[in-house]
């Protein structure tokens, strides 16, 4: 039950059910916009203090998503002004996802004071976006070979229905199991909150995704291009990913006890994930410049 000390969005699906079965029916009633972190020995945070006993938990959070949102807005903007870059609408729809991403993150990991229904249905679709923008991203590594035009009809399809099908499948799998529609997902609410759809969706196949994505453009630079300079953009973006991911999952509750629940991982778990996919963005940039030499063919953009 470690991981239940931690923040994750996916916890807001079996908030309901954890509670019920440790304390009952009566402490769910009562309004509550913490995960089950104090059940099991964790620190839950305190954040920012409303009225009529409210707070909103993880504000710092909410702030860097409100900024980000519109940072990655800017960076769809400025990838609209480089109308020769190969991927260009491509990164546009990762970064689209992105910014989905983030506005989920406000209402899923935030901790403002909404009833659960809801922020279970924005952890459902962020945890949908999350699988999609991550395989959307992997699209754009393979774009980069020019092995199918950039910027065509097909291209831009392949990208938004495959991603679309990615979203609606694990956001399907998390509302069935919030919410029990059909009862299929029962079993992962009822014992060990185990649910390997989830599990493989929201974390394994993101990794996996995003592992072979810095493989990809590695090669992509090294052999085709023959740079160092867009290779250490790159690298800057990987490790400020597995820097987020260990105050996620390793720092975030030693954090939160040393802050006394004024802070926690997952504000930095943001913070280095929009850095991150920045750096993606800088990378993509560079390797796009007029100067480069470019496989032969010609983009579909308009």
């Amino acid at each position: 039950m470690y991981v239940m000390r931690l923040l994750p969005p996916w916890l807001n699906i079996y908030k309901e059910q954890i509670l019920m079965r440790v304390v009952g029916i009566q402490l769910f009633r009562k309004a509550d916009n913490q995960p089950p972190n104090r059940l099991f020995d964790g620190c839950a945070l305190v954040g920012l203090s409303l009225s009529n006993d409210r707070n909103v938990a993880n504000l710092g959070s909410v702030l860097l998503c409100g900024i980000g949102i519109l940072l990655t807005a800017f960076l769809i903007w400025r990838s609209e002004l480089k109308k020769a870059a190969v991927g260009r609408r491509e990164m546009q729809i990762f970064l689209a996802g992105f910014i989905i991403i983030q506005i989920c993150e406000i209402f899923s990991v935030g901790g403002l004071p909404i009833p659960a229904d809801v922020r279970k249905g924005f952890t459902a679709v962020h945890l949908g976006a999350i699988a999609a923008t991550c395989w959307v991203l992997l699209l754009n590594a393979v774009v980069g070979f020019q092995l199918l035009d950039d910027g065509t009809p097909i291209s831009v399809g392949l990208h938004l229905a495959s991603g679309a099908i990615l979203f609606i499948g694990t956001g399907y799998i998390a509302l069935d199991t919030a919410f029990s529609w059909t009862g299929h997902f029962a079993s992962s609410v009822d014992g060990d909150n185990r649910n390997l759809g989830l599990y493989v969706l929201y974390l394994l196949f993101p990794l996996v995704c995003l592992f072979v994505f810095f493989v990809l453009e590695a090669i992509l630079v090294i052999r085709i291009l023959g740079e160092m300079r867009p290779l250490l953009y790159l690298g800057a973006s990987a490790l400020l990913f597995a820097v987020g991911q260990v105050f996620q999952f390793v720092v975030s509750t030693h954090l939160c006890q040393a802050a006394n629940g004024k802070i926690n991982g997952a504000f930095f778990e943001t913070l280095f994930t929009l850095l991150s996919v920045g750096m993606v963005w800088i990378f993509w940039s560079s390797i796009t410049e007029d100067d480069w030499p470019m496989p032969v063919g010609g983009g579909g953009y308009s």
